[in-house]
C-alpha cells in the first residue's frame, strides 16, 4: 500500500503536466503531495482491517481530507452521502485497491476483497475488473510469481493487452481516467521495471493520469521489490499522523 501512496505523491505534480521521461530529478518534487488516491487507499485499508463498510470508510476519510482532487462523479457521491454506487468504470477503483491484494491469503480472496471494496461506488463490470486485476497482480507478485506469469494471468483472465512495452505506449498514450485505459498500462510499467523506483519512473514517463497510473504501478512494484527505505521515508514525511497510524496497523496485520 505504501507503494501506491508513493506513486500518488510522486505523480501528483505531473497529472495535468505530463513529463514523458524517466530521468527527472528529484524523484519527489518539492510541491508533491498526496491526493485522493492516497485518501481512498487509506479508507479501503481501514475498511478491510476493521470490517467496516467500505462506503462509510470512504465517506469518512474523504470528508476528513477535502480538496484532494476527487473526480466529479465521486465528489458528487461524497456530497450525496447515500452510499449508493453509480456504475463507474473510472480508474479510482484500481488506485485504491492495494490493501485487498496485500491482506488476502489467496488469489481468490484477493478477488473477493477487491470486489467488496469496489462495488460501493464502481459497480460497472469494467470498474470491478480493473480493481480485481490490480489486486490479483499484487497478490501474485507477493507470492513470487514472475513478471511474465503475471502478464499472462492478467491477459488471460481479464482480456487486457499485456504484450505492449512502455516504449510502445509512451508515444500514443493520452490522459484517460477509465480502468480500461489505465490499469493495463500501469501494470505493464510495474512488470517491466527492474526495481521499485524504476516502476515509478516508468509510470510517470508514459503520461496520462500520472498520479493514478503511478499509484497502481507502485502497489504492484512494492509487492515485487519492496520499497527502499529512503523513498519510504520521503513519502511518510508527507503524510499526517492518522494515515501513518493506519499504515502501521496495516503492515502489522
Amino acid at each position: 500500500m505504501l507503494g501506491a501512496i508513493i506513486g500518488d505523491i510522486v505523480g501528483s505534480v505531473y497529472e495535468f503536466d505530463n513529463l514523458r521521461r524517466t530521468d527527472f530529478t528529484p524523484l519527489f518534487h518539492p510541491e508533491a503531495d498526496f491526493t485522493d488516491d492516497t485518501v481512498c487507499t487509506i479508507a479501503v485499508a481501514e475498511a478491510l482491517l476493521d470490517g467496516r463498510h467500505p462506503g462509510e470508510a470512504l465517506l469518512d476519510w474523504c470528508t476528513r481530507y477535502p480538496g484532494r482532487g476527487y473526480g466529479g462523479r465521486f465528489a458528487e457521491w461524497l456530497r450525496r452521502g447515500d452510499l449508493k454506487p453509480y456504475r463507474s468504470f473510472g480508474n479510482g477503483s484500481a488506485m485504491r485497491v492495494g490493501p485487498a491484494g496485500l491482506l488476502a491469503a489467496s488469489l481468490e480472496e484477493a478477488r473477493v476483497l477487491a470486489e467488496r471494496v469496489t462495488v460501493v461506488t464502481h459497480d460497472h463490470p469494467e470498474g470491478i475488473k480493473g480493481a480485481v486485476a490490480t489486486a490479483e497482480a499484487i497478490w501474485l507478485a507477493r507470492s513470487g510469481a514472475s513478471a511474465p506469469d503475471i502478464r499472462a494471468h492478467v491477459a488471460a483472465t481479464h482480456g487486457y493487452d499485456m504484450a505492449r512495452t512502455t516504449d510502445g505506449i509512451r508515444p500514443v498514450y493520452r490522459f484517460n481516467e477509465t480502468c480500461q485505459q489505465t490499469v493495463p498500462e500501469a501494470l505493464i510499467c510495474a512488470l517491466e521495471a527492474t526495481d521499485f523506483e524504476h516502476a515509478i519512473r516508468l509510470s510517470i514517463s508514459i503520461g496520462g493520469d500520472s498520479d493514478t497510473v503511478a499509484a497502481i504501478a507502485g502497489a504492484v512494484a512494492e509487492a515485487r521489490f519492496g520499497v527502499p527505505q529512503g523513498i519510504a521515508g520521503e513519502a511518510r514525511a508527507r503524510l499526517p499522523a492518522d494515515m501513518l497510524a493506519l499504515l502501521e496497523r496495516l503492515y502489522a496485520a
